[in-house]
């Protein structure tokens, strides 16, 4: 319905243009917006306002002007000008009643749209490093970024989910390094297992694999490990460089093949928990691509000498220096160290480069809120390359705080003492997490409350818009058990029937949905839609309680069923997008 509003009032433009009332060359932006107020109306735009200067009269006089322009009948059953110039639009009726018709026409369809016009783009998110379970932090990415791309590929984008494994780089040769002392360890050595390691559980079921299939193959005493190796804390000594020290030796020892050996038995496990973990939450992705295989085939040497030809380069206390302050950066940043090895943000580069050569219309990371001082960084660079940093939207999701009987779980990957997201699955269940976590804005703060979140009550918003589901099919199942049959032919003719205030609510809200998920796909806002099903849920509930259903009247009761079941298919919509359930019953 806006976008038919807009469309007539293009037309009365090119009428007022047409008898000379306003410039032929002007273009306006034509906003149409719901009222908040029944009384301004269904539909009201403050087109006379932003025009009056352009036409050189009131903006009260040009919207007179705008609505004898408008053609007569149709859906609108009248027009008002309000205060300063604001025209009023509103609905018959019969605009509500088509709402009905078309949901039960397009069933599963309704509320999609082709405004992406098959447009390509990527949607990257979670992508962990491999190094320990998921957490209930990584939870939100996940729930966040399937809703995303969900809500894109609804209004008619083609959407590449994408995870990017960072399978190199100095965490997983601390993983490396963990997994083999703890395979020492099985193996009978006393090992002072460093403060910076990482301590799970899972790094023990690790090792434990790795000895049962290699025996003590690789076995070498704790004192050839720890030898040279700098002093750990709390014995006087740095963490960081214990555990580089550490590395160092275990890569040595090993040699290149068994230390990649040991290197892939930690990756390969993580990644497969991942991967388990991220499919059981019905999040699935269309490509896993490797870190590793940048260095291997060359884009990330690639990258750098692109850099350094093009003079945005410079080599200071033996590292090389990316000039990322020339595009906004705050400081510049090492591509290459002093010691050789090249940077994170080095792969991080020809990653980002790697995607716009892919050619998606667009590219959308979603990253953990405490990487937006890496934004400026990568879109410098991207720039310096020559490719426009304007394809890149970065949306940075805060990390859920877990609360359970009032109290803040700590979490810490290295430390092993966090909850992951298989527990938070198992104890809340799926549906619950994936609601909660997108029930507010990605940049908030979001307090995960497990004891609501198990509630069956109408405090606890996805049991309360399940349960709306669920109600409806109970009617169903009433009216099969009272020997009646749904007449949906019966019902679309006497859908003026429905008079009643709840249920001329219940068909506005129900005619918002396409816009709902429109502006939730195109700002990349899930928790509009959550908020959106909530209201649903409560127009119906409140409905339900009000009315019967299936009264005597056959008109009437077929007229309610159109209704009603229109209402569930909303909800199925909204809750599918969402990757939550639609209970037949609760």
């Amino acid at each position: 319905m806006k976008e038919h509003i807009a469309q007539i009032l293009a037309g009365a433009v090119a009428r007022l243009q047409d008898d000379g009332a306003l410039p032929r060359d002007l273009l306006p932006a034509i906003l149409v917006e719901r009222t908040r107020e029944r009384d301004h109306g269904d539909y009201a735009t403050n087109l006379a306002l932003t025009l009056a200067k352009a036409a050189r009269c009131k903006p009260r006089e040009l919207a007179e002007r705008l609505v004898a322009a408008l053609p007569a009948g149709g859906p609108i059953e009248r027009i008002e000008i309000a205060g300063p110039g604001f025209i009023n639009f509103f609905l018959g009726p019969d605009a509500y009643h088509a709402v009905i018709g078309e949901i039960l026409e397009q069933a599963s369809d309704y509320g999609r749209s082709r405004r992406g016009a098959g447009q390509l783009i990527q949607v990257e998110f979670v992508s962990a490093n491999p190094t320990g379970p998921l957490h209930v932090g990584h939870g939100r990415g996940a729930a966040y970024g399937a809703a995303v791309a969900d809500l894109l590929e609804a209004v008619g984008y083609r959407v590449h989910r994408e995870y990017y494994v960072n399978d190199a780089g100095r965490q997983m040769d601390i993983l490396a390094a963990s997994v083999y002392l703890r395979y020492l360890e099985l193996c009978g050595e006393d090992i002072p297992f460093p403060a910076n390691g990482y301590q799970g559980d899972y790094v023990w079921d690790i090792g434990a694999t790795l000895h049962r299939e290699q025996g003590e193959r690789l076995r070498h005493p704790a004192a050839e490990v720890f030898a040279g190796v700098p002093a750990d804390e709390p014995a006087g000594g740095d963490k960081e460089t214990h555990i580089d020290g550490v590395i160092a030796r275990v890569q040595r020892l090993l040699g290149r093949e068994d230390y990649r050996l040991v290197f892939d038995a930690g990756l390969d496990a993580i990644l497969n928990n991942i991967r388990q973990d991220l499919k059981e939450f019905g999040v699935v992705y269309d490509e896993w691509f490797s870190e590793r295989s940048l260095a291997e085939n060359g884009a990330v040497e690639k990258v750098i000498t692109r850099l350094e030809q093009s003079g945005h380069t410079y080599v200071k206390d033996g590292a090389l220096w990316f000039r990322s302050t020339d595009y906004g950066d705050e400081k510049d940043r090492v591509i290459i160290r002093e010691n050789g090895q090249k940077t994170y943000f080095a792969s991080d580069i020809a990653y980002h480069a790697n995607k716009l050569e892919r050619g998606y219309a667009r590219v959308i990371d979603i990253w953990g809120a405490d990487h937006h001082g890496y934004v400026p960084r990568v879109k410098a660079a991207l720039k310096a390359l020559g490719d426009d940093p304007a394809r890149l939207d970065v949306l940075l999701v805060q990390f859920a705080v877990l609360y359970r009987g009032g109290a803040k779980v700590q979490m810490s990957t290295r430390s092993g003492e966090f909850v992951t997201l298989r527990e938070l699955r198992q104890e809340v269940g799926n549906d619950a997490a994936r609601f909660f976590y997108v029930m507010r804005k990605c940049e908030q703060h979001m307090d995960f409350d497990l004891d609501l979140a198990k509630s069956q009550s109408s405090d606890n918003p996805v049991y309360y818009v399940q349960y709306a589901h669920a109600r409806v099919m109970s009617v169903f199942r009433q009216l099969t058990e009272k020997g009646y049959a749904w007449d949906r032919a019966l019902g679309a003719r006497h859908l003026a029937l429905l008079g009643e205030t709840h249920e001329q609510q219940l068909m506005i809200s129900l005619s918002r949905y396409p816009e709902v998920i429109e502006t939730a796909a195109l700002d990349h806002e899930p928790h509009l839609l959550t908020h959106y099903l909530r209201e649903l849920a409560n127009d119906f509930h409140t409905y339900y309680n009000a009315h019967t259903f299936l009264v005597a009247d056959e008109a009437l009761r077929n007229a309610r069923l159109n209704l009603i079941e229109a209402t569930r298919q909303v909800i199925a919509n909204g809750l599918q997008l969402l990757g939550v359930s639609r209970p037949d019953a609760m």
